[in-house]
């Protein structure tokens, strides 16, 4: 290997696949992406994608990053992967999969028949965790299968995430990282490791141990680039591949959040609050925190599900106009709705929003709905927009405090990443509602370079997780609170946010049994 050594991180997100080169200063130096299509659909509510589709967009985003850099394949000392949580890939004998992947946006639901029987079903029903547990059978994508397509499942020799999927074309080995366990599967958050026989979860699917890959730490070497797979990418054969984490786990430690007073944000297709801790903390009782990519530690998480996609869906429905004329004037729409943004003063004169476009288990509950309170003839489009974007951060203010109080400990620092973080407005208005400096990580790419983190340690480029976050993140733009907007903001969320759930829930159930949805 000639000149710096470079780390290439694999970041396969929901709706794009970036090839992305670090070096050991956190610089990227050179980047590939390609948009995909985050999934398709044969029925209503569910969501498909071809495990075979992220592969070999896989090759043609890692084709753009060797046009797009002067950087050279030899310089790679190893390769890593982050992905989205909680897709699953069914494998055959031969390692070919057997279906589309199940995405994590599908909505089916598997059939149950009853409560769960014996001493655990005793135990949920004691501890009144019933709906939690019937969610967790429901939405495990393994049941689903085994009772609509059960040739499908009786060939299924390997069950594994989509990290598992791609870890398995790079090296031929089943193995995978603690830190992308983040789905409906066997796994114990507390021990990060698969769980004990005993376990009820081996008693509500039908995986078994067998069907399961290895488990590797993060930093962990999975083993070496097959020759093919090498020619796929670009790079020599016989590479280390590291273990990385899941997208958001690597998002955090990307971002430089290492201890329980830096909260990372995400302002992506799912938004979420997050702190590292060296503790088991349960954001909420019997809801475990995800392993975070910082090996043997968790990451206590609030997720808004959808959050981001509510933005996504106005710049769709209302935003053709500022689409098309970033598009003449060959500039980022995110300016141009920005602009829109900040033509509405803070609080979007009274329009509150609250963004449960999904149903939760306990709050929000089953019936829950997104909503809108507050219009009146002066409000525009605009202050729609400003208020999706208020109505995500005084939820995820609410995901603060609620980890405060779990971790017995206050959030003194709040760092954002994700799509939304490239917004100034939305910076600015989070900073104001949360009262905090928020801070925007140097880098865009803070999922791949949190992968490229777990994997510089593990090549020894640098000595410890703690060195390497030091030398590799860095803060890059700070915005400070205003307190004429933090005022305003502070009445408005304690006093009628925080309020709405509890009031508008009976209506919500009165929806919910006259139509039926959500189901």
């Amino acid at each position: 290997m000639n000149g710096e050594p470079l780390i290439l991180a694999i970041d396969n997100g929901t709706q794009s696949i970036r090839a992305l080169l670090f070096d050991k200063q956190g610089n990227l130096v050179g980047k590939g992406k390609q948009e995909i299509e985050p999934y398709f659909s044969q029925q209503p509510g569910w969501a498909e994608q071809h495990p075979d589709y992220f592969w070999q967009n896989l090759g043609t985003a890692c084709q753009a990053l060797w046009q797009n850099t002067t950087a050279r394949p030899d310089q790679v000392a190893g390769v890593t992967v982050t992905t989205q949580r909680g897709t699953v890939v069914n494998l055959d004998k031969d390692g070919l999969p057997l279906r589309p992947a199940i995405i994590w946006l599908d909505q089916r639901h598997a059939k149950l028949d009853g409560p769960l029987k014996g001493h655990w079903g005793l135990l949920f029903k004691l501890l009144r965790v019933e709906d939690t547990v019937q969610r967790f059978r429901e939405k495990t994508q393994a049941n689903w299968i085994a009772q609509n397509q059960p040739t499908i499942w009786a060939n299924t020799h390997k069950y594994l995430l989509l990290s598992g999927y791609l870890n398995y074309r790079l090296t031929g080995e089943y193995r995978d990282s603690t830190g992308s366990q983040v789905g409906y599967l066997p796994f114990d958050y507390k021990k990060q490791q698969w769980a004990s026989p005993r376990d009820f979860k081996w008693q509500v699917m039908p995986v078994t141990r067998s069907m399961l890959p290895e488990l590797v730490m993060p930093g962990g070497r999975l083993g070496e680039l097959l020759p093919e797979a090498a020619a796929h990418l670009g790079l020599p054969p016989g590479l280390p591949v590291l273990a990385a984490a899941s997208d958001k786990a690597c998002e955090i430690l990307g971002s430089g959040g290492l201890t329980p007073d830096t909260a990372c944000m995400s302002y992506g297709t799912t938004a979420t609050i997050n702190t590292t801790n060296k503790r088991y903390v349960e954001p909420a009782r019997f809801m475990p925190p995800f392993p975070s990519a910082l090996p043997g530690h968790y990451s206590t998480e609030v997720m808004i599900y959808r959050g981001f996609w509510m933005v996504s869906w106005f710049k769709q429905e209302f935003g053709l106009r500022e689409q098309r004329i970033a598009e003449q004037q060959g500039i980022e729409a995110e300016a141009l709705f920005d602009e829109l943004v900040n033509s509405v003063p803070p609080g979007s004169m009274g329009l509150m929003l609250q963004p449960y476009w999904s149903p939760g288990v306990r709050q929000p509950g089953p019936e829950a709905k997104g909503s809108i309170i507050g219009f009146g003839d002066v409000h525009t489009r605009a202050h729609i927009y400003r208020a999706i974007l208020e109505g995500l951060a005084y939820a995820l203010r609410e995901g603060k405090e609620r980890i405060e109080k779990r971790n017995g400990q206050r959030i003194h620092r709040l760092r954002v990443a994700g799509g939304g973080s490239q917004s100034d407005a939305a910076m600015q208005l989070t900073a104001d509602i949360f009262g905090l400096p928020t801070e925007r990580p140097h880098t865009y790419e803070t999922s791949g370079l949190g992968a490229a983190i777990d994997a510089a340690v593990g090549l020894g480029l640098h000595p410890d997780f703690e060195t390497a976050v030091q030398a590799m993140t860095r803060v890059g733009q700070v915005f400070e609170p205003s307190p004429d907007a933090r005022e305003l903001y502070e009445k408005l969320y304690s006093e009628v946010y925080l309020k709405m759930y509890s009031r508008l829930q009976p209506l919500y159930r009165r929806i919910r049994s006259i139509t039926g949805y959500p189901r």
